[in-house]
């Protein structure tokens, strides 16, 4: 069986109403073992949180930078909370702030206002307001659009 119906799979037991969290948790574990990237990242989720199994940072910041080398943007997004927190690596806002530009970049959309947080203060970066506006506004946008697509469904 391929990586990613492992993780598919994965996903559906999660989904579930009454979804068993020990056969999730296998299933993500075979899709890592086999390479994937976004059970590397959900493994990392469990473990920063402490859901199903023992919270361990550590191995949860090890994942993490292990998704993040394959640009999922849910795992940059997370890493970069941790590099600006100190949570489990040591305290950097420059790579905060690259993390956030990678996520946003690849489509996280909380991570593009964070850019523009970055941006607005000077963390990790020049503080450049004029650009921050610019990722503020796009981030906004974004939302709005959103907020738009779930009324037209209603």
């Amino acid at each position: 069986m391929k990586r990613h119906s492992y993780f598919t799979q994965a996903f559906k037991e999660a989904s579930k109403d009454k979804g068993d969290l020990k056969k999730t948790f296998i299933l993500l574990q075979k899709a890592y073992r086999l390479g994937d990237p976004k059970a590397a990242y959900a493994l990392a989720t469990w473990f920063l949180h402490g859901k199903y199994v023992k919270k361990n940072i550590r191995k949860a910041v090890s994942l993490l930078r292990e998704a993040s080398r394959h640009n999922v943007p849910e795992a940059l997004f997370d890493l970069a909370v941790c590099y600006e927190a100190g949570v489990g690596i040591r305290k950097s806002d420059q790579l905060a702030m690259e993390s956030y530009l990678r996520a946003a970049l690849y489509g996280d959309k909380q991570a593009i206002y964070e850019v523009g947080r970055c941006y607005y203060y000077g963390i990790g970066t020049n503080q450049e307001k004029r650009i921050a506006r610019i990722w503020v506004d796009r981030a906004k946008s974004l939302e709005r659009k959103q907020i738009r697509q779930v009324k037209a469904v209603e």
